[in-house]
């Protein structure tokens, strides 16, 4: 996930508006007590998807893959008066974590968390999303992008996480994970229905939007 060096790396977590005590804590606990920690936003991509969130004013936002529930804390600060985000995760055994830094942050009545799978679960969701956020398994980043692309209105956003999987996008011989990866994104440069950039922030993201 590094790109930069460590020293620039630490300029620029210091130059980026401090998490939340609550992000703080749990950063915290996930990295002491949840196997792949890593898949955390952390610091300065939570705050990057938060300005993200804020920049859209999303009424409804929809993320696939919860992990412990710091990306969601962070868009949900973006949300409209009576918005909604609908965050769905596959793995049960961190469902109390989560709720409970849900209600840490006092967004509990804002979220919509559903355990299951994605793939079943997102064809059965009634609303329309003015924001989504791709980060759970990489070899179906594609069928979720099929699966939400319809239920976004013109002018909404898609942010992909990982899509430049540490580098590996641009080595011979690439594994499972990251040859899906490469085919999503090119999936989405030959899309003409969007328009789109990658970030290089942290293991890198691609912002999406709906023409």
């Amino acid at each position: 996930m590094h790109f930069i060096s460590e020293d620039l790396e630490e300029y620029i977590e210091q130059h980026t508006s401090a998490e939340s005590e609550v992000l703080k804590t749990l950063d915290r606990e996930t990295n002491l007590k949840v196997m792949s920690p890593r898949m955390l936003s952390g610091h300065v991509q939570g705050q990057a998807l938060r300005m993200i969130s804020m920049m859209i004013r999303p009424k409804n936002i929809l993320e696939i893959g919860t992990f412990t529930g710091y990306s969601a804390i962070c868009f949900a600060d973006g949300l409209l008066p009576g918005g909604k985000l609908t965050t769905i995760d596959i793995n049960a055994e961190l469902e109390p974590m989560v709720r409970r830094y849900f209600k840490q942050a006092g967004i509990e009545d804002k979220i919509n968390y559903l355990l299951g799978n994605a793939l079943e679960i997102i064809p059965t969701l009634k609303d329309t999303f003015d924001l989504v956020f791709i980060d759970a398994d990489k070899e179906n980043y594609s069928n979720y992008y099929d699966l939400v692309i319809d239920k976004l209105p013109s002018g909404a956003f898609i942010i992909a996480d990982n899509v430049l999987w540490s580098g590996k996008v641009v080595l011979p011989k690439p594994d499972k994970d990251t040859k899906a990866l490469m085919e999503f994104n090119d999936k989405i440069q030959a899309d003409d229905s969007v328009e789109n950039v990658l970030f290089p922030v942290r293991d890198g993201f691609m912002l999406i939007r709906k023409k």
